[in-house]
């Protein structure tokens, strides 16, 4: 008898309880995701998340008390963290910064149509991060417009580490590219491309995707390379 993946776990985290509800009827329908519990702000978050274990924190980002970007930081650093999507309605640079140094998975305006926020959330839980497309470039211009040149040297060290098909892989995730994606790109198989992103995170102690662009951008091997 075939087992099944167990369903991804869910918390969901807004102070609008319109907003809860649409977003607990969206992931009701969708495949293999099960809301386990539900909180209106960041306290409430931090107590459902002890009390459920959830895989998954799709975390506003704007709340009164404790903010969306402070529970954050607290669950990433929890003994068993989740992985936290924040989500907003404000296309800003200082939430945008402030979640993911908080240690979020992924970044979502809330415009996102229904069949995003499930896939985005398949894709935080099977280890890829998600920024919404308008903050990808954003986001690597403005790290890396704060550069000198010692973390230009420091990044293209980092770099040099990389074999020439982790490097070729590393180019293509700071194109925003998935998983899916690059083994097109590279005829390779979509577990080849995890067994080398594995490497390139390990040598380039990178946490997530975005960490990996900004430091291709930083060395200088994007623009180099021609891809971008």
């Amino acid at each position: 008898m075939a087992q099944t993946s167990p369903s991804i776990r869910v918390l969901l985290v807004d102070d609008d309880p319109m907003v809860l509800t649409g977003l607990k009827a969206i992931l009701q329908v969708a495949e293999g995701i099960d809301t386990v519990a539900t909180a209106l702000n960041g306290e409430g978050a931090l107590e459902q998340a002890s009390l459920h274990f959830p895989d998954i924190v799709l975390m506003d980002v704007r709340m009164p008390g404790i903010g969306g970007i402070e529970a954050t930081a607290r669950l990433t650093n929890s003994v068993r963290p989740p992985k936290v999507i924040a989500l907003t309605s404000f296309d800003s640079d200082d939430y945008l910064f402030g979640a993911l140094e908080a240690g979020a998975s992924g970044f979502l305006l809330k415009d996102i149509g229904p069949a995003e926020i499930a896939e985005a959330i398949r894709k935080v839980h099977a280890g890829e991060s998600i920024l919404a497309p308008q903050a990808t470039l954003r986001i690597i211009r403005a790290i890396t417009a704060k550069q000198n040149h010692r973390t230009k040297r420091d990044a293209a060290a980092l770099i040099s580490t990389l074999t020439a098909k982790e490097r070729e892989i590393a180019v293509l995730v700071a194109r925003g590219l998935s998983n899916r994606e690059i083994a097109e790109a590279t005829y390779s198989s979509e577990a080849t491309v995890k067994t080398h992103l594995n490497r390139v995170n390990v040598k380039l102690d990178a946490s997530n995707r975005v960490r990996i662009a900004v430091l291709v951008e930083r060395s200088g091997l994007t623009a180099g390379s021609g891809i971008i």
